[in-house]
């Protein structure tokens, strides 16, 4: 040998130093969504939770909801822009292949510094880049990570599905992921199913869509009773093995976060997972519909803007979404 490698020296811990939130402007009752599915409000509800959802305006893009997000997160984390090391966006409707658009969030928010780069992990993708955060803050290579979860589904939305047309939403969340002298961030849990990964798709390949006589965008599509069968029951046990991984037990939660698809399923997994009367639940879905990577820090600052969560509470964090792709973690509320 000729010589060493030096080690990055990190991080003791992780937590998340701060949250913030963009809501799209549009505000969409079931009642605008209804004739064209031939449906009604209280159906709607009955499988879904939902009452409204937020849809985009033309001028609030993938880029501009995530930057009005991430201003907040760096303002609530008490940092400057300039001490962001990177930046990790999860979004399944960024609609450039390549480049990343965390690279335009970064100049859009004054720094030409971070690391910048998307991932896909649908909506389970925020839960991912926290562990990715995490990991790179303990690691050394990052001493400050920009998380930020981002959709805008209304443009991947049919109008006329049935199955889809009232679910998906657009917003962005997002956190900061920085060093502690204590754990913030607990072990994740995650993995994928990709036996089951028709469930949840993009209806068509991009190059079907070129060719095509009449081009229309490639809408979502979604199995719905196969997926609820799934998540209810096989999230529980992912939930469990989060908790025992990170030493803890359901009655040490404060509040549970899971990703915000149906609220059958949210009911069905609290039931699954014996939840104690005392951890509150996020319901962000009633009012936002399902913002795929955006939905858990949606919820979760929507809860700690309310008083439902609190500074030092544990939160169980926890998603799935296309591919079967899901992620969990148990984080310290900042």
């Amino acid at each position: 040998m000729t010589g060493s490698l030096s080690a990055p020296a990190g991080a003791a811990h992780a937590t998340i130093l701060g949250f913030g939130s963009y809501r799209a402007s549009r505000l969409i009752p079931n009642a605008e969504i209804v004739d064209a599915i031939d449906s009604s409000d209280e159906w709607i509800q009955q499988r879904s939770g939902i009452k409204t959802r937020r849809w985009a305006s033309e001028d609030e893009t993938v880029q501009s909801m995530s930057v009005g997000a991430s201003r907040k997160a760096i303002e609530s984390a008490g940092i400057d822009v300039a001490q962001v090391d990177a930046i990790v966006v999860a979004t399944v409707s960024h609609m450039f292949q390549t480049p990343a658009v965390a690279t335009a969030i970064a100049y859009e928010l004054g720094t030409d510094r971070p690391a910048a780069f998307d991932i896909s992990a649908a909506c389970a993708g925020f839960c991912h880049g926290v562990a990715l955060a995490s990991d790179m803050v303990r690691g050394g290579s990052a001493k400050h990570v920009l998380v930020i979860g981002v959709e805008r589904l209304s443009d991947l939305t049919d109008v006329g599905d049935r199955g889809t047309a009232f679910i998906f939403s657009d917003g962005a969340g997002a956190a900061v992921v920085g060093p502690s002298d204590e754990p913030g961030i607990g072990p994740v849990v995650w993995g994928s199913d990709g036996e089951q990964f028709d469930l949840i798709r993009q209806r068509e390949d991009w190059r079907d869509v070129i060719v095509a006589e009449n081009p229309r965008m490639p809408h979502l599509v979604m199995q719905g009773n196969p997926v609820f069968r799934w998540a209810a029951f096989e999230m529980a046990k992912v939930a469990q093995q989060t908790l025992d991984r990170t030493g803890i037990s359901a009655d040490d939660l404060d509040v549970f976060v899971p990703h915000q698809a149906n609220m059958r399923i949210i009911d069905a997994m609290a039931r699954s997972m014996k939840l104690p009367e005392h951890v509150r639940i996020a319901r962000d879905i009633a009012d936002q519909g399902n913002a795929s990577a955006a939905s858990i820090p949606l919820a979760l600052d929507r809860m700690i803007a309310e008083g439902e969560a609190r500074s030092g509470d544990l939160a169980l964090l926890i998603a799935f979404g296309a591919g079967l792709a899901y992620a969990a973690q148990v984080v310290r509320v900042p």
